[in-house]
């Protein structure tokens, strides 16, 4: 009887330590959705609160199905930006590069470059690159040629402008065929020629004949008046006493 006895409370002792055991384990691992949430440091959070999971962890709002989190809308972080650390789902730039990159290569603070003949560049104190393209002047000819290591065409064979198919040079009167004669013309008030010449008919041998007679008789008659006015200029004797 005693034996029994001592068997009985064996029996007692164990069905006791295994209740307690398993109420530890029900309680500490326990599925607790629909009551509350967790984070990672162990604090808990009621239905409806938000709260981060971690310090790098997007914001999340507890619910009965769990946590529901929302990327936020982060700034953005410098294209140069050499260290990056999260805080709140976000990333924040902690080291800046000190160096300009551009079309992937490296230039140092306040260097110049150039990216073709006619672009220059320059890395600036704020590692930014800003680039300008040189301006060329008016060009006085409509045959320019492009000479290396210069940005701006050139105009080798001097100002010139179209005469139809043909070029011809300013400052003369050029015979394109036996009845026209052109020349090239400037715009107002600069020496830039004009990209087309100004064409008049030619004058015939008879017309160049006639204009030459009409010339050398305007002449003769500028001579007359100048000889007349000679004459009234001189004393007269027949007035000195």
């Amino acid at each position: 009887m005693h034996s029994l006895a001592v068997c009985m409370w064996i029996l007692t002792l164990h069905a006791a330590a295994e209740f307690s055991s398993r109420s530890e384990l029900e309680y500490e691992f326990g599925d607790y959705r629909g009551r509350w949430c967790i984070d990672e440091q162990g604090f808990v959070y009621a239905i409806g609160e938000v709260y981060q999971p971690s310090p790098a962890a997007c914001p999340c709002t507890c619910t009965e199905d769990g946590p529901v989190c929302f990327r936020p809308k982060c700034p953005r972080i410098h294209p140069r930006c050499t260290r990056v650390r999260y805080r709140a789902c976000c990333p924040v730039c902690e080291a800046v590069s000190k160096v300009c990159v551009h079309g992937g290569k490296t230039y140092r603070l306040l260097e110049e470059f150039k990216l073709s003949r006619c672009e220059k560049c320059r890395c600036e104190a704020n590692r930014e690159v800003y680039c300008s393209i040189a301006g060329c002047p008016a060009l006085h000819c409509v045959d320019p040629s492009y000479e290396p290591n210069h940005c701006c065409p050139v105009c080798k064979n001097g100002p010139n402008c179209f005469a139809g198919n043909r070029i011809i040079p300013a400052g003369e009167r050029v015979e394109i065929d036996e009845r026209m004669v052109c020349y090239c013309t400037y715009r107002d008030g600069t020496w830039q020629t004009q990209p087309h010449a100004t064409c008049e008919p030619s004058q015939q041998p008879d017309e160049e004949d006639s204009s030459k007679q009409m010339e050398e008789r305007e002449i003769e008659s500028e001579r007359e008046r100048e000889k007349e006015r000679e004459r009234e200029l001189l004393p007269r004797l027949d007035v000195i006493p």
